[in-house]
């Protein structure tokens, strides 16, 4: 009896451990007329005729979901998403499964009629979350056949400025990621290739303003993510695509007399090419772009005006005639349901010569007092290779990651340089290889967990940027003796991280930490008279998060955030080598720059409802040791009045400000989304000294300014499946180091026409319309008041045709 009861108690307690279990629900939400995933779609679990929510889950980018820690029963799943008919599912929870996949869930798209043509509600164009928000590109045509840096320009509390940096709320320290790894397309710290990404290629991109640990901690402004397109069909699928444009159709202001001047009218040419083979065990990729343009990537005016009275008057166009290759390809291996192998390439090859004609003009007399031509040849190029290995457990959503990532990035530069005065006749050549080479190995682990889940994870970063620099100096050179003809910058990182996510009904936290080491150093010619030393140091930091998110209920939540992020300046930063674009107004780097550090502090609301949604956001950033370009006057020169811009770490600086996102579907053909971003920059009192070309002191005066920016997009989804996009954005002017930036505008049109039985897009936008979105400053420099009006080509119109087979 004693053993028949003691056998008894274990089938008991064995039955009240199986019963303890963790229950996962999981599943797919796919649009039933492309079989796409829909992303942000809500899923909920009720208990039926009670109508009581017992949980639920918020798709991701693929449209999948997984709803954890509920107890055994019979239950109703209800898939719901903003213009689609809900879905509602029977679900019972028995005792002999703990999960249930629920497969493939298809939700119809919601029609109304209108004189006898069916017209589809649009989907969302911002998912906006507290933690993210996701634009979807396919929705955003009024860039079509541009680049992904033109897209961002109508994103909530994003600028982008004429040097292709990308700024968030009022930081150009943003982090580029490449589905949710760093890139040769997008460097190590700065944005420039993301002019070169073709918009068409990518399905959303992610803006991430806090992130967590799991992410690297640079980019103290944010991290913008973009998203390929992935093909989800079987079999061989393709499309082709070519754009026409011609940018820069009219002129803000008129050159000044040259024999060349600026360009404009400006064609572009770009076809492009993708191919897919997907089977159940394999799925092979390539995407490819040719660009061949004319363009106008910079159209400097400066006038300067000198504490003595005197002044000059300079334009630099920069006319570049320019070809690119893209080549994105890769194969996925699906070794078997839980172990998947991918290796990805990029190849972008880029050619371009730029001339310009740089007059110099007294702006007492007016009259021509030098000459300044000057060619520029440069290839660039990125070749990235990647291996990633994913590892799924039996529970969803529980996964191993691990990958190894290396990219070659080259820069080779040569400047043909002629100067003509009274003065001077030189002719000088300049010319810069540089080349980076990064190498990475990160392993990520992701754990479900009943109310939540934990993230882990540790990578190790390794950068050489060597740089040889060859100068033919021709009589009275302009150029800079002592120089050096070599340097070498590099950067070890080594990192580890945990975060962790717990959710409950009411209310759900984040909170995570990221401990980083980090070794550099800057190796300089000897023979450079100008820095002393090599420069070498390193340090360690520890950077955390947290978030912390009251539901009130399905439509109402409020979060408040915190996190610290680093930004390294990069090889442009640092590069000891002048450029001779203006030898008047010279940009040079700093080798003994140091990082900048940030702390963050946000509260965010948002309230959705059946037609729209709308998001709150108060934020305040504080900033340590920020670096900036600092504007001096060269007394050394005698011939000419020389203003280097050099960078300089500069103290402190404050950032507070609101932004509210708002979309509504206002009419079933009419759907408008609008941000607006109103904040305060404090810029404090700071003192120090330039080293180049000698030592000299420079002051920051304290400057504080309110200042907004708001954009407003309309898209009209009108019958025979025509849909039009109308976009404004209105920067207002905001105080920079040394001065002002003036206010800029733009207004933009889109047009899309399905063709083909929806197989073909035919495109038309036109960006700009009215040529006022150049950039204007005012820099009240130690002994010099500059007047800076860059009229770069912003102004684009393009049509284009993609057809999918």
């Amino acid at each position: 009896m004693f053993r028949i009861l003691v056998v008894l108690m274990l089938f008991a307690m064995a039955g009240k451990i199986l019963a303890q279990d963790e229950i996962i629900v999981s599943g797919r939400v796919l649009d039933a007329s492309d079989n796409h995933g829909l992303p942000y779609a809500s899923v909920s679990l009720k208990v039926p005729e009670e109508d009581k929510l017992i949980a639920g889950a918020i798709t991701e980018e693929d449209g999948r979901f997984v709803i954890s820690g509920i107890e055994r029963g019979t239950y109703i799943v209800t898939c719901s998403y903003v213009g689609y008919e809900s879905v509602s599912i029977d679900l019972l929870i028995g005792e002999l499964n703990n999960i249930y996949d629920l497969g493939k869930i298809e939700l119809n798209p919601v029609s109304s009629e209108l004189d006898e043509v069916t017209v589809s509600t649009s989907r969302s164009v911002t998912s906006a979350d507290l933690d993210k928000k996701t634009f979807r590109m396919d929705d955003n045509f009024a860039q079509a056949g541009g680049s992904v840096l033109d897209a961002m320009k109508i994103m909530p509390g994003v600028t982008v400025d004429q040097e292709g940096r990308v700024i968030i709320r009022g930081s150009d320290r943003v982090a580029v990621l490449i589905d949710g790894k760093q890139s040769s397309l997008t460097g190590f710290g700065n944005q420039k290739g993301l002019d070169n990404i073709p918009v068409a290629n990518i399905e959303s991109i992610e803006i991430i303003n806090n992130p967590s640990a799991r992410y690297d901690a640079s980019g103290m402004a944010g991290i913008i993510n973009l998203i390929y397109k992935k093909e989800m069909e079987t079999g061989f699928n393709a499309d082709l695509g070519f754009t026409f444009g011609m940018g820069a159709m009219t002129r803000r202001r008129e050159d000044l007399p040259t024999q060349l001047g600026s360009y404009d009218w400006n064609p572009k040419y770009i076809p492009s090419l993708n191919l897919n083979y997907k089977t159940s065990k394999f799925n092979l990729f390539l995407l490819s772009e040719l660009i061949r343009q004319k363009s106008l990537p910079n159209n400097e005016f400066t006038t300067r005006v000198y504490e003595d009275g005197s002044g000059t008057v300079s334009q630099v166009p920069e006319n570049r005639t320019q070809t690119r290759y893209i080549l994105n390809g890769g194969l996925d291996w699906m070794i078997n349901e839980n172990n998947t192998l991918t290796f990805s390439a990029v190849y972008d090859y880029e050619k371009h010569v730029d001339t310009a004609q740089v007059p110099y003009i007294d702006i007492g007399t007016w009259q021509r007092y030098r000459y300044w031509a000057w060619r520029e040849t440069e290839v660039t190029g990125y070749m990235n290779f990647t291996l990633n290995y994913k590892h799924k457990f039996a529970q969803p959503g529980h996964e191993f990651n691990a990958s190894a990532l290396y990219t070659k990035g080259w820069e080779d530069e040569s400047y043909f340089l002629n100067d003509s005065s009274d003065i001077r006749q030189s002719t000088d050549t300049t010319h810069i290889l540089a080349t980076e080479h990064t190498t990475s190995l990160a392993i990520d682990y992701i754990k479900p967990l009943r109310n939540g889940r934990l993230e882990a994870g540790s990578k190790i970063t390794l950068r050489r940027i060597p740089v040889t620099y060859t100068v033919g100096h021709g009589e009275q050179s302009v150029i800079y003796p002592g120089l050096g003809d070599w340097s070498e910058w590099g950067e070890n990182i080594y990192a580890a991280y945990l975060n962790y996510v717990y959710e409950r009904p009411k209310y759900d936290v984040e909170a995570g930490l990221r401990v980083e080491h980090t070794d550099v150093f800057y190796d300089i010619s000897p023979e450079n008279i100008y820095y002393d030393q090599n420069d070498a140091y390193q340090y360690f930091e520890l950077f955390p998060n947290i978030r912390v998110t009251y539901k009130f209920d399905e439509r109402n939540r409020i979060s408040a955030f915190y996190n610290r992020r680093i930004d390294r300046p990069g090889e442009p930063e640092l590069r000891i080598f002048p450029k001779y674009d203006d030898p008047e107004l010279l940009k040079v780097g700093n080798p003994y720059l140091r990082p900048q550090f940030t702390q963050t502090f946000e509260l965010a609301y948002r309230r959705k409802w059946e037609s729209g949604l709308l998001t709150i956001s108060g934020y305040y950033r504080l900033i340590r040791d920020p670096f900036m370009r600092v504007y001096g006057i060269d007394a050394t020169s005698f011939d000419y009045d020389v203003v280097n811009k050099i960078y300089q770490n500069t103290g402190r600086a404050d950032h507070a400000g609101f932004e509210l996102v708002l979309e509504q579907q206002l009419l079933d053909i009419w759907q408008i989304t609008g941000s607006a971003n109103l904040y305060q920059n404090v810029i404090h009192p700071y003192t120090g000294m330039l080293l180049f070309p000698y030592r000299r002191p420079f002051s920051i005066e304290r400057t504080v300014e309110k200042t907004w920016d708001i954009k407003i997009s309309n898209q009209f989804t009108l019958p025979g499946q025509w849909e039009i996009q109308l976009t404004g954005i209105y920067f207002a002017p905001k105080n920079i180091p040394q001065g002002r930036q003036l206010s800029r505008s733009s207004i933009d049109l889109g047009i899309r026409k399905k063709v083909l039985q929806g197989k073909g897009d035919i495109t038309l936008n036109f960006s700009d319309i009215f040529n006022h979105f150049g950039i204007r400053q005012e820099i009240y420099g130690d002994g010099v008041n500059i007047l800076y009006e860059n009229y770069f080509e912003t102004q684009v119109l393009r049509i284009g045709f993609r057809y999918k087979f």
